[in-house]
């Protein structure tokens, strides 16, 4: 593990077992992740990306080989984690969503409610503190989800599609929130995505996986200067390159699982 390395998978495979059959989802990943290092996972569909997520934020474990990664405060958690589905729980307010983490964590009053009401702002939900996730739109829950995320001061962050249910515009607007807090904290990420324009936007560098059995099978460093914008993204020509190629090794390696 390198000094800088926030997070080090080496060796990791998982295999899933039914009755007299197993299924290998995942095959000898090895990969280091950089301290503030913003990553995205792209794959075909089922090559085991959400496995990887589960396995490094302790839901699931790995068959072979192993994880590390680096504490630094001890008071802090090692990872928070945002799903694709809103991950908003029904009977609490927005507000106390937020808090959830920090409440558990039994921080001081006055630090909860610093941090929620800071991180609430930063999404645009203060004004809507009391309401409840049942008065809120799908946009506005993963907001919730974000923000208790952040506010929870974790390690690493991991984001599992967090926008693939959204429509464009809603999508479009929380990447450039997730940006603008993600370049105040600088927290470690490692972000699942199928969109490649999103990944284009939002990292320092890709992932590409293989289809089942999981392999990483190469990366792409974005040297696209920060800030940036979809519309630089889009009309940028090494992104543009970079764009037809990953969307050339998803068309093969779906077109390869079908074989």
């Amino acid at each position: 593990m390198s000094d800088n390395a926030k997070i080090s998978i080496d060796g990791l495979t998982k295999v899933f077992y039914k009755k007299n059959s197993s299924v290998v989802a995942l095959k000898d990943i090895n990969v280091e992740i950089q301290d503030g290092e913003f990553v995205c996972l792209i794959g075909p569909s089922g090559c085991g990306k959400t496995t990887l997520l589960r396995i490094l934020a302790g839901l699931e474990t790995p068959s072979i080989g192993e994880f590390t990664i680096a504490q630094g405060k001890e008071d802090r958690p090692i990872q928070s984690m945002v799903f694709q589905e809103q991950g908003v729980i029904p009977w609490l307010t927005v507000y106390e969503n937020v808090a959830f983490g920090l409440k558990m964590r039994h921080l001081p009053k006055d630090t909860v409610q610093e941090r929620t009401d800071y991180y609430l702002r930063k999404v645009g939900l203060d004004k809507f503190a009391n309401l409840y996730p049942k008065e809120l739109s799908g946009g506005m829950k993963q907001r919730v989800s974000i923000a208790r995320a952040f506010a929870n001061d974790p390690e690493i962050l991991l984001m599992d599609e967090p926008f693939g249910a959204l429509d464009e515009q809603n999508k479009f607007i929380l990447q450039e929130e997730l940006l603008n807090i993600w370049s105040e904290t600088k927290k470690t990420v490692l972000f699942i995505t199928h969109s490649i324009d999103e990944a284009l936007l939002l990292s320092d560098r890709i992932l590409l996986m293989s289809s089942q059995p999981g392999q990483i099978i190469d990366q792409k460093t974005i040297d696209l200067a920060r800030p940036r914008n979809m519309e630089q993204v889009r009309s940028n020509k090494e992104m543009a390159d970079d764009f037809v190629n990953i969307w050339k090794h998803l068309q093969v390696e779906v077109q390869g699982s079908r074989i």
